[in-house]
């Protein structure tokens, strides 16, 4: 299953276990115990370390039930993976946001599940290290009945046969009937089944090959077999200089995962040593389908972005649940970590107090691009560090908001292993220098608080093309100093020509589309402030 979060490297898998360990493989304890026990299967194990550990690190911890009430071995699925994810499920629709009235983790588009917690097989944890094994691409529907390529990584499958952002699948496994069938905004398509759209997603996330008609932007078609693969992630998938009106430099770049600091930090350094030669005036990161990763990673590209006169002031504040702070915690001592000199010490050592130095970093301004505002395009797809990142510069700079409401999730997770799987759930929130986030129900642009322009994605058109819907707004603001506003509120000014989707029924599409993505933000284990020896 894939989810946003906040990642925390990991060790050794041989590091990594539960907190009761068995051999025993059978059906184990079926008695219904009330309290944890050491004897069970291993999932069942897993399951009681699972509860025992958001009790005692999850950030809303004093809205769980105890374990008789919860009964976390109740969870039962012949699939170990689906039987803790179940659980993390259910466990984690108790905690109350006073405000809706509604769980923190309450996921409209899919109630029941998770909205931020989940259970990773290493699927995720793979990719946010730059590796990952799948076709390569991903999609949505940009008309009823017209699917569209939403990016395609480079030398992936995907990118290796050809497909580019923009191009629309035609048939796949030889299936036209591909037509969205759900509910968005209130409308029913189709018969609202939901088949199609089950049918396309088992076809891409959850199969080992597949068939697909490809036609590009001449009309032209080409038929593609693809198997997953392994490929390396360079999170940078476009990045170019506009010129806009005169005097006017946009550099522009694509940002689509906040994978670890090795990985990503190169890639990043040399789109803004580019962007300082050529003297670009303004600035737009596009974090549209971004759903997070690592928090050291949200830092750098920060400390990229940020005024230099503004380096040295504080970053963001991050908070930690009343037994961190107190430094009560017990079961961390199990999760081993080694920070960047190469000690090793365990969660139970890390400092969680807010007069701890690590957790209200300061911005440190890196590189020479010094631009006094920024644009982000953003969307549904767009989660956890991806918003921390804006959220963190809307005090220090003019920042500017462009496309559809992000994801919303201002909380971000430790990596917990428990036998081969690892648990991710929230441990943490965090504000920016100016006490704002608790943005669970999104960014929303043009709204208060969160200036620019909201419109449709543009998926008809590649990234940088300057008549994509969302960087055609941009353009025109950058040379007038205005956005650029369809005629419609369901019109697109990229293709002028009527939506079937209104903005809202847009953002739900994709919300439900996404349901099983990764979203996160990711504790970095490796640069921490250690309590002080007793």
């Amino acid at each position: 299953m894939k989810k946003i979060f906040y990642l925390i490297i990991i060790l050794a898998a041989g590091t990594i276990s539960s907190c009761k360990k068995s051999s025993k493989t059978g059906t184990g304890d079926t008695s219904n115990p009330t309290q944890p026990s050491k004897n069970g299967t291993v999932i069942q194990l897993a399951q009681d370390s699972i509860f025992l550990y958001a009790k005692e690190n999850y950030l809303w911890f004093d809205q769980l039930p105890d374990y008789a009430t919860f009964k976390p071995r109740s969870f039962t699925n012949a699939a170990p993976l689906t039987a803790l994810s179940n659980e993390m499920d259910a466990l984690s629709q108790y905690a109350i946001n006073p405000t809706s009235g509604k769980p923190y983790e309450y996921y409209i588009y899919d109630p029941g599940r998770a909205k931020y917690s989940f259970i990773d097989d290493g699927t995720e944890t793979g990719a946010l290290n730059g590796v990952k094994g799948d076709f390569g691409f991903d999609y949505n529907y940009w008309e009823v009945d017209d699917i569209r390529f939403t990016y395609v990584y480079p030398g992936s499958p995907a990118g290796l046969e050809g497909i580019r952002r923009g191009y629309r699948i035609v048939s796949v496994n030889d299936n036209t009937t591909l037509s969205y069938d759900g509910v968005s905004g209130g409308k029913t398509y189709g018969n609202g089944s939901g088949n199609n759209i089950n049918y396309l997603s088992n076809a891409v996330f959850n199969s080992g090959s597949i068939k697909m008609t490809v036609m590009r932007p001449d009309s032209t078609t080409f038929s593609v077999n693809l198997s997953t693969a392994n490929y390396n992630v360079n999170p940078v998938l476009k990045d170019t200089v506009l010129a806009a009106g005169t005097g006017h430099k946009i550099g522009y770049f694509v940002f689509n995962s906040f994978t670890s600091d090795a990985n990503a930090d190169p890639q990043l350094d040399a789109v803004f040593k580019n962007f300082a030669n050529q003297g670009i005036t303004d600035l737009v990161v596009d974090l549209r389908y971004n759903g997070g990763g690592y928090v050291s990673t949200a830092e750098y590209l920060d400390n990229l972005i940020v005024p230099t006169t503004k380096s040295n002031t504080l970053m963001y504040n991050t908070y930690y649940n009343s037994i961190l702070v107190a430094g009560k915690e017990t079961l961390l001592k199990n999760q081993w970590r080694r920070d960047d000199a190469g000690q090793l010490y365990t969660l139970a050592d890390v400092d969680y107090s807010l007069n701890s130095g690590y957790n209200k970093p300061n911005f440190v301004k890196k590189g020479s691009v010094n631009v006094p505002r920024v644009f982000f395009i953003i969307g549904a797809g767009t989660a956890s560090a991806s918003e921390l990142t804006i959220n963190n510069l809307r005090p220090v700079m003019d920042v500017q908001f462009v496309g559809e409401t992000s994801y919303g999730k201002p909380v971000g997770f430790f990596d917990i292993g428990i036998n081969k799987y690892t648990m991710f759930t929230p441990e943490f929130s965090t504000k920016n220098s100016a006490g704002q986030g608790d943005y669970y129900d999104g960014m929303t642009p043009n709204t208060v608080g969160y200036p620019g322009v909201a419109d449709f994605d543009g998926i008809d058109k590649d990234f940088g093309d300057p008549a994509e819907n969302l960087l055609a707004h941009i353009m025109h603001y950058v040379e007038k100093g205005t956005y650029k506003l369809s005629s419609k509120v369901t019109q697109s000014i990229s293709s002028n020509t009527p939506r079937s989707f209104s903005l809202q029924e847009s953002r739900d599409k994709t919300m439900l589309l996404n349901r099983n993505k990764f979203t996160g933000m990711i504790f970095n284990s490796k640069k921490v402030k250690l309590k002080a020896k007793k």
